[in-house]
């Protein structure tokens, strides 16, 4: 269930910005949604449970170190995770980089699910709803970009295959870790999580104005996110105790 959730969530998304990824605004829209759910999960699950998880205030470090990792790994895919892409000279962003950047992320992701006993927990929702507008801006890129052709189908399958197997893949590694690791990985996930949503929601507007779209559509990430955390009883990653 966990694995097909992960897989579809890309598909689906690629198959949004193939055939709507001119809709600039809408990938936008999906964004800021998917942010507002995000740092929620993040605030009210991640970091609770790595925060209880008894390993001592040296988690910390390595939720910086997620988010410093975060900053490294958009170094190669130019701030692909945010919707920048169109920023960017096309030919600035290469194929070869953004699969690596894009796979690392979404790998690392996948390991705290390793030991995940709830069935559409928020942390896979989480994962599942940043997914979609990833796949989305990707599917966009990929198959709408003016110079493609049909020789270019081969290496953008590719991309799309090896995002949509990441997670699952980092979550098969995760089965092979000390479970006491778990708190560790989750925590560096944390940081990605936030470092990816807070960029997204609290980048500056045009000409600082107040964009009340953006506004509302935090909102409605953020009560989605909240619904979930009250109707999984505060429990998102791990046993129920």
């Amino acid at each position: 269930m966990t694995v097909l959730l992960l897989i579809l969530s890309v598909v689906a998304g690629v198959f949004l910005g193939k055939h709507f990824g001119k809709k600039e605004k809408l990938a936008k829209n999906l964004l800021v949604l998917s942010a507002g759910f995000l740092i929620t999960i993040c605030l009210n699950e991640v970091f609770p449970e790595v925060y209880t998880a008894g390993a001592g205030r040296s988690l910390g470090i390595f939720v910086i170190a997620g988010v410093v990792l975060q900053m490294i790994l958009e170094a190669l895919t130019k701030g692909f995770e945010h919707g920048h892409f169109h920023h960017h000279s096309e030919r600035n962003i290469l194929p070869v980089a953004l699969m690596v950047g894009l796979f690392i992320h979404a790998f690392i992701e996948g390991i705290p699910l390793a030991n995940e006993e709830q069935a559409l927990s928020p942390y896979l929702m989480g994962i599942v709803f940043h997914n979609l507008p990833i796949s989305f801006i990707l599917g966009a890129f990929l198959f709408n970009r003016k110079e493609g052709t049909k020789g270019n189908s081969y290496p953008s399958l590719l991309i799309v295959a090896l995002f949509a197997l990441a997670s699952p893949m980092g979550m098969l590694l995760g089965n092979y870790f000390n479970p006491d690791l778990q708190p560790y990985f989750l925590a560096i996930v944390g940081g990605i999580f936030l470092h990816i949503s807070s960029v997204i929601i609290f980048e500056s507007n045009k000409n600082h104005n107040i964009d009340w779209t953006k506004i509302g559509l935090v909102i409605i990430g953020v009560s989605l996110a909240l619904f979930m955390h009250l109707f999984h009883g505060h429990l998102p990653v791990g046993h129920q105790h």
